[in-house]
């Protein structure tokens, strides 16, 4: 088949954590999984002022919060289990419940995986990543690379998973720091570690399907506040936040971990080559910059004939971005590399390693926030916590969400602190009679975050594997970088939402 074959660096990636790590992981998920039913059921006996559905609505929505926190099941069966209990608990009618599964962000993203899948089997990434830091004003001087990787690796990150960014660029990184003699744990070798753990992340918020939190936030914002947010509007507001928190890294970054080591310039030497073109790697990217152009068409189209006029509106309805994500992907499975084999661009063997865990979590967290809105729980939440803080303001309600999604984001995954935030800050903001947008918005970009541990996220976990991260460094670094993120966060959305239309 008409493929690169696996590069020397291309070694099975695995999480490995200290043996710390490993046992407080351990207890995490054998607690979890005693906890959450009885969570459950004291709040099942405590006679909350609620309606019946939303008391057992709460009833089920606490030990699944500290399932999806603690992990003790794999999390995707979680977001499987929880609509399945409502049902059998009368919460919701089978076909009204299950609906979530077939969101139409779901085949956004379904097309999203599906377009990654093949950039990673044809290695079109790595192409582009390899071009870049072979680049002459790149290789003279070692901190040129660390930008050079985290830009890359933050763009890479925009467009297929932040995990699969991570593991692409994480071999060529350790390839450079060996080129450059730095085999063990150094300041510098640190430094550029987290530059590719952390810009993985951060470049995930670039685009609507950069990770999943987003979709997560997209279709919760249509669904409950009916503002359908475009795929260009979500890029003028995020690639600027982005470049900023990209712009921090680097500094926070250099300030922590400044090398004394004295690092020769001719010693960054990139060798490997990837030889030209294939016709799998054409195909890939045609089939690639076929979907931005038709995600971005109607951006065009608003700013010619107006953003409400007939022609945009009739553009989503016939090729709305789910369905765009589709037909594009679909193209994998129709252009040839050899037609006499039989050999296309991508085949199912491949296409079924897609990231299904997260399709079904995507589809139990909307199918959950659904339940909230629809039994009250949303509604009565939102009324608690304004009672609690005192009447705050738009901003001062935005400056919470991202905080508490950033918070359940170190502690648990980044697509569970979207479904359990997003839903209840909608509702508080609703509550407090303001835009719930921006609010909802700040959730979403705060659950990408998370940098302080190797178990909050797993481009954390990859890079911590390779033994060159003390993990007081990884607290230290991440600790700084989620109270920058959460201000970078908070000011790009008020001055950035009124100017995309989104306050």
């Amino acid at each position: 088949m008409d493929r690169p074959n696996n590069m020397a660096h291309q070694d099975e990636i695995k999480e490995v954590f200290s043996p710390q790590e490993e046992v407080f992981d351990r207890w995490r998920r054998k607690i979890g999984l005693i906890l959450g039913p009885i969570l459950a059921l004291v709040v099942y006996y405590i006679p909350f002022p609620l309606p019946p559905s939303a008391h057992l609505m709460a009833t089920l929505m606490a030990g699944t919060m500290i399932y999806f926190i603690t992990e003790p099941i794999p999390l995707p069966i979680t977001a499987l289990l929880a609509p399945m209990l409502a049902i059998a608990f009368g919460i919701g009618r089978a076909d009204e419940v299950l609906s979530s599964f077939g969101n139409p962000v779901v085949f956004l993203l379904l097309g999203g995986f599906l377009i990654a899948r093949a950039m990673e089997y044809h290695h079109i990434s790595r192409r582009f990543s390899l071009f870049i830091l072979s680049q002459p004003w790149v290789g003279h001087h070692p901190y040129r690379v660390m930008v050079a990787l985290g830009g890359v690796t933050a763009f890479i990150s925009m467009w297929i998973s932040n995990t699969a960014a991570t593991a692409m660029m994480f071999p060529i990184a350790i390839g450079l720091l060996h080129s450059m003699g730095l085999k063990n744990s150094n300041a510098y070798a640190t430094g550029m570690m987290l530059m590719i753990a952390f810009s993985a992340s951060i470049g995930g918020i670039g685009t609507p399907i950069g990770t999943a939190p987003n979709l997560i936030g997209i279709g919760m914002i249509e669904k409950y506040i009916a503002r359908r947010i475009s795929f260009v509007e979500w890029v003028l507001l995020c690639v600027p936040i982005m470049l900023v928190m990209c712009v921090a890294l680097y500094l926070l970054l250099i300030s922590l971990h400044r090398s004394k080591t004295n690092v020769p310039k001719k010693a960054i030497v990139i060798s490997e080559t990837m030889g030209e073109w294939r016709t799998g790697e054409k195909n890939t990217l045609v089939v690639f910059l076929v979907a931005v152009f038709l995600w971005v068409l109607p951006g065009i189209l608003g700013l010619i004939f107006g953003g409400q006029s007939e022609t945009v509106k009739t553009y989503y309805q016939r090729l709305p971005e789910g369905g765009v994500a589709i037909l594009a992907a679909s193209l994998l499975f129709f252009l040839p590399i050899d037609r006499a084999k039989g050999e296309y661009t991508l085949h199912w063997e491949e296409a079924v390693k897609i990231d299904w865990g997260t399709l079904l979590l995507f589809g139990g967290g909307l199918a959950l926030g659904d339940l909230m809105f629809k039994t009250g729980l949303s509604k009565a939440m939102g009324q608690g916590a304004l009672t609690f803080l005192h009447a705050p303001s738009l901003w001062g309600i935005t400056a919470l969400s991202i905080l508490l999604a950033i918070v359940i984001s170190e502690i648990g995954s980044n697509t569970a602190s979207a479904n359990m935030v997003i839903p209840v800050v909608i509702a508080i903001a609703q509550t407090a009679g303001v835009n719930p947008i921006p609010p909802a918005l700040g959730a979403t970009l705060g659950a990408s975050f998370g940098f302080m541990l190797p178990i909050s996220t797993p481009p954390n976990a990859i890079v911590y594997g390779s033994r060159l991260i003390p993990i007081q460094k990884m607290i230290r670094t991440g600790f700084i970088f989620d109270l920058i993120g959460w201000i970078i966060i908070w000011v790009g959305l008020r001055l950035l939402c009124p100017l995309v239309g989104l306050s």
